[in-house]
């Protein structure tokens, strides 16, 4: 039976991941950090649940240090904020995403590294928004932008043992988390759409999975404008505000 970990099990992609994994087959380690939450969101799903805190770096250790040999790691777990004024800029807040978007997943790789059987994966999922930058992400694409760099270099100094790396790259998916999004969301996907393409990118190898296939393209092809005129036309994008 193969194995896979899952962070950010209690709701949206990863819930969803969890579900569908143990649908395959798959023997599922449910991460979160409150029990309620999880047993009742994976009700009637085939899984271990493992809980801690990944921003307490000593706990995540001990816990994920006990873990068997996997055959995947997904570290979806996350969180987003947005700055809303740039010229009072909130220090605070940007510390908050980078500590549980980056040093999170920091903290539950270190002892989940060694314990990828050789020929297994390590998947990162970090956000599409890393291919420009958009109006009060700073902080959010900021934290996105060091997962990308993080996994390719990971990629490198992982390849001597076998173990893939792949950077997942999603859009807009349809979670309790975008749900507070005060803006529009074109080409929102549900998580069920989600869950298949990151699944079918692993199960392929994929170095990198994004999607919407058509959302990701826009970006990327804006991506290749000139930054003064992306500049311009940001300013005449209205921003919602909370």
């Amino acid at each position: 039976m193969r194995s896979v970990l899952i962070t950010g099990a209690g709701s949206g992609i990863g819930l969803q991941l969890a579900r569908d994994y143990a649908a395959d087959g798959w023997r599922v380690v449910a991460c979160g950090r409150d029990r309620s939450r999880l047993e009742q969101a994976l009700e009637g799903v085939e899984a271990e649940l493992c809980l801690f805190d990944m921003e307490n770096r000593e706990q995540t250790v001990r816990v994920l240090g006990a873990q068997a040999e996997l055959d995947l790691v997904i570290l979806n777990a996350g969180s987003c904020e947005y700055i809303d004024d740039a010229l009072h800029f909130d220090a605070a807040l940007f510390e908050r995403v980078i500590r549980t978007n980056l040093i999170g997943t920091a903290n539950c790789m270190a002892p989940l590294l060694a314990r990828i059987k050789r020929g297994g994966r390590l998947a990162l999922v970090g956000s599409s928004v890393t291919w420009l930058p958009l109006p009060r992400a700073e902080a959010y694409g900021a934290s996105k932008a060091g997962l990308d760099y993080l996994a390719r270099s990971l990629a490198l100094d992982l390849s001597h043992r076998r173990i893939g790396v792949s950077l997942v790259r999603p859009g807009f998916v349809d979670t309790p988390l975008t749900r507070k999004n005060d803006f529009p969301m074109p080409g929102r996907i549900s998580v069920q759409q989600a869950s298949h393409a990151i699944r079918r990118g692993l199960s392929r190898g994929r170095a990198e999975i994004g999607f919407p296939f058509g959302f990701v393209l826009a970006l990327r092809l804006l991506s290749w404008l000139p930054r003064g005129l992306w500049l311009w036309l940001t300013r005449r994008t209205p921003r919602s505000t909370t």
